[in-house]
């Protein structure tokens, strides 16, 4: 989905003429800690904080004074909304303006919209199991994985990969489209990769789990 067309919410924006004590009651009306500034023909400059507006000792003081300070951040309508949600984290917003090609403000998207667009895009709500793999990231192969899960009758809904910080290996999260996992945990250990968690429904008991009673059984003797 483009940050086109993501859902935008009637916060309003500011003009450098408004004064500082106005942009604080917008904030605290609206419940956000920013907002977009545009000037006199509505394209858009930046935006302001409630952290910037507190640091005024003046609060009579128009946001002027504050133009140079403004974080000129934000997405184009055109580019998809992961851009807009890593906007969002890399700087600490509660907003994201979104803008035209001709640097006109659109609109704005809340923090709390992209996460819920980034839930329904993982599929969060539809049931079903999840195995994280660990693996050396030379060993990662994506139809090995995909052939293992398709021959227990199941399908993979989603797949992420990520490095961890630490050991360097590869962590891949397998969302599957059913939550009895037994036989396919069974077949990944067969397989020799190395299981980091699982969630789901077990029917009967499998070999990590034999593993983790016999370690448990060795630690009580």
């Amino acid at each position: 989905m483009l940050t086109g067309d993501l859902t935008y919410q009637a916060i309003p924006s500011l003009k450098l003429t408004d004064k500082v004590y106005q942009a604080l009651q917008l904030m605290a009306d609206n419940q956000t800690l920013h907002l977009a500034v545009i000037d006199a023909d509505d394209k858009y400059l930046g935006l302001v904080s409630e952290e910037m507006l507190l640091s005024v000792e003046n609060d009579d003081n128009d946001l002027q004074s504050l133009q140079h300070t403004l974080l000129p951040a934000s997405v184009k309508a055109d580019e998809f909304f992961f851009k807009a949600l890593q906007l969002v984290v890399d700087h600490d917003l509660s907003i994201a303006p979104v803008i035209d090609q001709e640097n006109f403000l659109l609109g704005v998207v809340t923090h709390i919209d992209l996460l819920r667009q980034l839930a329904d895009f993982n599929g969060i709500h539809q049931p079903g199991g999840i195995i994280v793999l660990e693996i050396e990231s030379l060993q990662y192969s994506f139809s090995e994985i995909s052939k293992i899960v398709e021959q227990n009758d199941a399908q993979i809904t989603q797949l992420n990969s990520s490095t961890h910080p630490d050991t360097g290996l590869t962590l891949i999260t397998v969302r599957l489209n059913k939550m009895e996992i037994s036989d396919i945990i069974a077949s990944f250990q067969r397989y020799e990769y190395t299981i980091k968690y699982y969630f789901g429904e077990e029917i009967y008991e499998n070999e990590l789990k034999s593993n983790y009673d016999n370690l448990m059984n060795y630690l009580s003797i």
